[in-house]
């Protein structure tokens, strides 16, 4: 593909989302300008668009394939996918050979072929144009609930893919399968989540492998075209804050994983938590970089964690090229429960988030502030990472659960070895409570097993990221509660798993009001047995009483990190909060997702805020803002860019999802410099 395409996911196979284009430098960005924008519709919006031949293919939030004019924004084709239910697609994958070409997109559990010339289905592709990714994991297609949302890999004439499941009991069974990308055909796959008898089975408890789930690589992957290595980064093992029932390592989970791209044969495996009890999936796609250390020259894999480290390894043999320590944590107090020991904690590069929450770091912003969160800190465990949760008291989490990184990945300089990260810096709680009392398919079980994790035990919820389901029943239309549940949206995953009678005890449940806090009963139920479970009370943000994080800041940050060498060469806050900037504090960063892109010309575009609605440009050399503009919407995506006809384009999703009390809607707006016209569409 020219140089001039933005043709791979992550900008090439490496995941690098560097861009070799020139025309935008550090001494005309200020001149940036929207140049056309395309209105998506109502929803979130989180793809990172391909751009090829002066096409740029992007989903709208209702899963629609859309192609675009990329020099104006013009609709040139829309493609509705039956089936595709509402979970987010973060990309799609062009595989062309001479005249034939395939656009390879995921669409809920469906991966589906199309003619990148007018949408149409290559229906010599799997059936129909579609291969059903819930065959062939050795469960009912009922028990695998599972979507695409990252878009595949490509090795030779094979798309290589994972999926995302249930956090909880039954999920679909971790796999990395490769199909034909001509017919469809199965390749070969790899289990993540391994057989009995397949090597890292062993790592489980004697029968608990038949009923793994989770294990499952979501974030997407990258390859290592000249030696035929995909890299696989993997999420927990379900459930995913009570491992009673898998004592062990529980291999291949929160695992970076080297594949054979020709076989699916394992090369090695590197486990950076082992049996996760604090929803630790590694978080993003891995990127492949080149570094010196000892005047030579080293081809690595560099993977970063939710809990804030940044772990580096040569592509080839596996071995960590910093140090890594296994260091002991505690032991869970939890019955049942058995926490591994140890931990692998890197020295080098230092952690790009903090690890542990003091009282001196409480937020400082108001003196009623400090005040509450000081008084609530004094009920909560923190000692740092890996602590494991308890019943009846909240454990700090720090970096939260949304991270550390997330989603949208890092970029990477190929010619220095410097990478760039943008980060949450924000703690979060969580804490245990014993089950519901009943039968597991009451409605009140299926709530807390299911979710609960989420919406909490109480049904409070943590806004926006995780709604309250206080009287749900009577905001909406049951049809339409059904239709989420069955479907998903957002980060909410589909529970097709559910029977019509396991349905109508659940939605009975959410009719009842939620007038028991699970946090009192544990309190009393400190010595239920290990048969009866425990369940995660909910996602909870620490947080003042106005809602702004109990720490002080900076609450998100962009860093710049040598490779070779593991130094820190700059560090700054990423986003504000304006409330609190029209009040003097303009720097405290905010919660970002979606990813980072470098140019050749020394720019590092990113949006992610989410409270701002900004889009920057930085100095690459030292993290100095040189640009900035106000988007629609939050640009929680990660951005591309590409040439056509004779400009630079820059091109980043916006949508309001992420804060309902913001403009609501979707967009792709592409910036360029001042030149020919621009547009809406």
């Amino acid at each position: 593909m020219p140089a001039t395409d933005w043709a791979t996911y992550g900008g090439d196979p490496g995941g690098r989302h560097f861009s070799p284009l020139r025309q935008i430098d550090t001494s005309n960005v200020g001149t940036l300008a929207a140049a056309w924008r395309f209105d998506a519709g109502p929803g979130g919006l989180q793809t990172s668009p391909l751009a090829v031949a002066g096409v740029l293919y992007a989903m709208t939030p209702a899963q629609e394939v859309i192609a675009l004019d990329a020099t104006s924004g013009q609709l040139l084709w829309k493609r509705a996918l039956p089936d595709a239910g509402q979970q987010p697609v973060r990309g799609l994958t062009l595989w062309r050979r001479g005249a034939e070409q395939r656009l390879l997109v995921g669409a809920g559990p469906w991966l589906v072929a199309l003619d990148p010339t007018d949408g149409a289905s290559v229906t010599g592709f799997g059936t129909g144009g579609r291969v059903d990714l819930r065959n062939g994991l050795g469960r009912p297609a009922t028990q695998v609930p599972l979507a695409m949302t990252s878009p595949g890999v490509l090795w030779g004439d094979v798309i290589i893919v994972g999926f995302r499941t249930a956090e909880s009991k039954p999920a679909a069974p971790g796999a990395v399968r490769a199909y034909d990308v001509r017919t469809g055909a199965l390749r070969w796959t790899f289990n993540l989540a391994p057989r009995a008898g397949q090597p890292g089975s062993e790592t489980w408890p004697t029968g608990a492998i038949a009923t793994a789930g989770g294990v499952n690589a979501w974030p997407g992957m990258v390859v290592d075209e000249k030696r035929g290595i995909v890299f696989v980064p993997t999420g927990s093992a379900a459930d995913d804050f009570y491992g009673a029932d898998r004592k062990g390592a529980n291999l291949y989970a929160n695992s970076l994983v080297a594949l054979d791209a020709a076989t699916g044969r394992r090369l090695w495996h590197y486990q950076i938590v082992h049996h996760d009890i604090w929803d630790r999936d590694l978080p993003s796609p891995p990127v492949l970089l080149t570094v010196t250390q000892k005047g030579k020259r080293i081809d690595a894999v560099a993977q970063a964690t939710k809990h804030g480290f940044l772990f580096m390894f040569d592509r080839i043999t596996g071995k960590p090229l910093f140090p890594v320590e296994e260091r002991s944590f505690p032991a869970s107090t939890v019955p049942g429960e058995q926490a591994w020991p140890t931990q692998p904690v890197p020295l080098l590069p230092a952690p790009f988030a903090r690890q542990t929450l003091t009282a001196d770091m409480l937020t400082q912003r108001t003196d009623a502030a400090h005040k509450a969160v000081t008084a609530a800190f004094a009920g909560m465990r923190s000692e740092g990472n890996f602590v494991p949760l308890s019943v009846g008291r909240p454990t700090i989490v720090f970096p939260g659960f949304d991270g550390g990184a997330e989603w949208g990945g890092q970029a990477v300089d190929p010619r220095t070895g410097i990478l760039f990260i943008n980060a949450n810096d924000v703690p979060w709680t969580g804490e245990l409570a014993p089950v519901a009392n009943g039968g597991t398919n009451s409605g009140e079980a299926l709530y807390q097993q299911h979710c609960a994790a989420c919406h909490g035990t109480d049904r409070k919820g943590s806004p926006p990221a995780f709604p309250s389901l206080e009287g749900v029943m009577g905001r909406h239309l049951e049809a339409d509660v059904f239709g989420v549940i069955m479907s998903g949206r957002g980060r909410m995953p589909a529970f097709t798993q559910f029977d019509q009678a396991q349905m109508l005890a659940l939605l009975g449940y959410l009719r009842q009001p939620a007038t028991t806090d699970r946090r009192e009963l544990a309190e009393g139920e400190a010595s239920a047995s290990p048969e009866k479970g425990y369940v995660f009370t909910g996602y909870r943000k620490f947080t003042d009483p106005e809602s702004y994080p109990a720490v002080v800041p900076p609450w998100g940050t962009m860093s710049a990190i040598d490779m070779n060498d593991g130094r820190t060469l700059w560090r700054v806050p990423l986003g504000r909060y304006p409330q609190l900037a029209k009040a003097g504090l303009p720097d405290t960063g905010s919660e970002n997702y979606g990813g980072p892109l470098l140019t050749a010309s020394g720019l590092l575009f990113i949006g992610a805020t989410v409270h701002d609605r900004a889009f920057r440009a930085f100095d690459a050399a030292t993290g100095k803002v040189l640009w900035e503009a106000l988007l629609p919407f939050a640009g929680v995506a990660t951005p591309v860019s590409y040439s056509a006809g004779g400009r630079q384009f820059v091109v980043i999703a916006a949508s309001g999802a992420r804060d309902p009390s913001g403009p609501q809607g979707s967009s792709y707006i592409a910036f360029a410099l001042p030149g020919k016209g621009s547009g809406r569409h």
